[in-house]
């Protein structure tokens, strides 16, 4: 027989199809349910099962459920058992679930947002629990979603928007003004490609930089790109147009700063998979590169990736014979789990390969300064 407690998770199970239901406005009551024919086996436990169930009901709570009865034998003689549970009204069931004041609130959400945004009511009918969740922010989301409507692709940083809410409620509420900007907002007005929400939604953003420098004092003359070091802005980068130029793309810091002066050439640091910013620098695809990085399954990793966006890519340094010359100074790596990768040539697919197996490392600053000027001098003479 079923008990109050049960009631109670049969009637919470029905919570949101009752909320589709209104958003439906299809009628959800009267709503009913077994009480299920397993009886105590023991007369006390049954009338104090029968007792409980009744105390709990409309009949002595004023609200809730309603026990429905019929007659049967049992090993005790006839006795009246209940048989269903009944939830007549819509206010019988919120009262017992404690749920009235939730249930007008989102009654007004809703209301609110067909009102303004009739484009939403494909979203509402999917997503009922979402405007539970969201109650007491409601006015902030429509808030946010108006301006957007209104000011498509705004070109600002998400803190100095217009917008009367807090300063870091949109940070904070990123997913489900996504789903809302992206019901309400024509396909022209989201970057659609985008997962980014500034990105998606036409915001600036904290831009990611590249650091730079000459290795020939002509260019530092001619592009004002210093030959110690400069960050520029990855937006500005793609604007300097610097094609027909060697870049030199070391993965390590120290690396960078020391490559020694090479004509018609750039230093860029790459600062390991942190490359990938640069696969939207349209005119790299007509510079030579050479990339050198780590000796390790991670460096191959690196460079497969940059070869992915600019085919021409060269490597320097990431060859059999330098690990060799100075495998005395390899430590242990770090476990990589993929076992091939495009874009490497077989030589490199196969160093890749031994040092992944054997989780080792040898780092670019192991490399001493004379090596390392006699192999770029080699390569760039060509």
């Amino acid at each position: 027989m079923i008990t109050p407690d049960e009631i109670r998770k049969k009637a919470d199970r029905l919570y949101i199809p009752f909320l589709q239901s209104l958003l439906q406005a299809e009628p959800f009551f009267p709503r009913d349910f077994t009480a299920g024919r397993t009886i105590p086996d023991d007369f006390q436990k049954l009338r104090d099962a029968v007792e409980q169930l009744k105390k709990g009901s409309k009949h002595c709570v004023g609200y809730g459920y309603q026990v429905e009865s019929i007659r049967r034998k049992t090993r005790f003689d006839m006795q009246s058992l209940p048989s269903r549970i009944i939830f007549e009204t819509e206010t019988d069931y919120l009262k017992f679930l404690n749920k009235e004041s939730e249930v007008a609130d989102f009654k007004k959400a809703v209301a609110r947002m067909r009102n303004e945004f009739p484009e939403l009511n494909i979203w509402l009918s999917q997503n009922p629990k979402k405007v539970i969740k969201h109650l007491g922010k409601w006015d902030n989301l429509l808030r946010v979603c108006l301006y957007f409507q209104n000011n498509p692709k705004p070109h600002l940083y998400l803190r100095e928007l217009p917008i009367n809410v807090h300063t870091k409620f949109i940070e904070q509420n990123q997913g489900i003004l996504n789903e809302l900007l992206s019901a309400i907002l024509p396909d022209d007005a989201i970057n659609q490609e985008e997962n980014d929400f500034e990105k998606r939604f036409g915001l600036r953003y904290a831009e990611p930089s590249v650091t730079i420098r000459a290795l020939d004092q002509n260019l530092q003359m001619k592009y004002g790109i210093s030959t110690s070091e400069m960050s520029i802005l990855i937006s500005d980068f793609e604007r300097r147009n610097l094609q027909g130029y060697r870049f030199i793309i070391t993965e390590n810091l120290m690396n960078f700063r020391t490559l020694p002066d090479l004509s018609n050439s750039f230093a860029l640091w790459g600062e390991g998979f942190k490359v990938a910013i640069l696969k939207d620098v349209e005119w790299l695809m007509h510079c030579q590169i050479i990339y050198w990085g780590d000796l390790d399954a991670q460096g191959f990793q690196i460079l497969a990736k940059l070869r992915s966006y600019f085919y021409q890519t060269i490597s320097v340094m990431m060859d059999r014979e330098t690990f060799d010359t100075f495998q005395e100074s390899a430590v242990p790596g770090t476990l990589c789990k993929v076992a091939n990768l495009s874009y490497l040539t077989p030589e490199e697919q196969d160093l890749f390969a031994d040092l992944s197996k054997q989780t080792i490392r040898l780092e670019q600053e192991k490399i001493p300064k004379d090596f390392v000027i006699c192999r770029l001098n080699n390569l760039t003479a060509r």
